[in-house]
């Protein structure tokens, strides 16, 4: 698979193929490794449905016996079978566009009314607010937060860690006392460049408040974290 915009792979020619002795391999629009769905494009379009798919499976499945279970149950099954699925490698949607995610996003507003035995019509925002649950968006930031303070503190794997700088400014700027700000590199594509890792992470990280990026420990800062998300939805 050949992965670029869709203006660079419109330029490719149609017979393009990989020759391996007398076989000829033809181009994919789509691999899968460790369950994430990647397309050519990498718009997650196909992780994003396949993901939904299995969620409204398991839910289906959970409503034909939610009467018989109590609420606490009932969580516990939905964040089990279904939100899981929805956080899976959730930090590769970052800085996709809304018409992606908020296929996700419904799939959580559905598992929280089946949860809570409400009707379509009710508001969502309580809703999640009860159950503790981050809407989606907020939940990819988590992860991809999480991460950073993981390759902070030398307990993520090194190509992440390596992927952070720290940011040393020219000349002397009141941000030269905060050792961990990080240093957001110049990207060349608009549409993939921000959703890297080396570039999404640190622009986040950066808009945290000083002393959440200084909590001692990760449980620390993800529990900080979390109320500060919850704060901003």
């Amino acid at each position: 698979m050949l992965i670029g915009t869709r203006q660079k792979l419109s330029q490719l020619p149609n017979s393009l193929h990989l020759q391996l002795g007398n076989t000829a391999i033809p181009l994919s629009d789509s691999v899968k490794n460790l369950g994430v769905i990647l397309d050519s494009q990498l718009s997650m379009n196909n992780f994003v449905s396949s993901t939904a798919r299995s969620c409204y499976y398991h839910l289906r499945r959970i409503s034909l016996i939610r009467k018989h279970l109590s609420t606490d149950t009932a969580t516990k099954l939905v964040v089990s079978l279904v939100l899981s699925r929805i956080d899976y490698c959730n930090s590769l949607l970052s800085s996709l566009p809304d018409s992606t995610t908020n296929t996700l996003q419904r799939v959580q507003n559905n598992a929280a009314r089946l949860v809570l035995k409400k009707k379509k019509s009710d508001h969502i925002t309580p809703l999640l607010k009860s159950l503790h649950w981050l809407p989606v968006s907020q939940r990819i930031q988590y992860k991809t937060l999480s991460l950073c303070y993981k390759s902070l503190n030398n307990s993520a794997p090194i190509y992440l860690s390596d992927s952070l700088q720290p940011y040393i400014p020219s000349r002397s700027l009141h941000s030269a006392s905060d050792p961990l700000c990080l240093r957001i590199p110049r990207t060349k594509l608009h549409t993939f460049g921000p959703r890297a890792f080396a570039a999404g992470g640190p622009s986040l990280w950066n808009n945290l408040p000083l002393s959440l990026r200084h909590k001692p420990t990760l449980s620390s800062f993800q529990s900080a974290l979390k109320t500060h998300l919850f704060k901003n939805f």
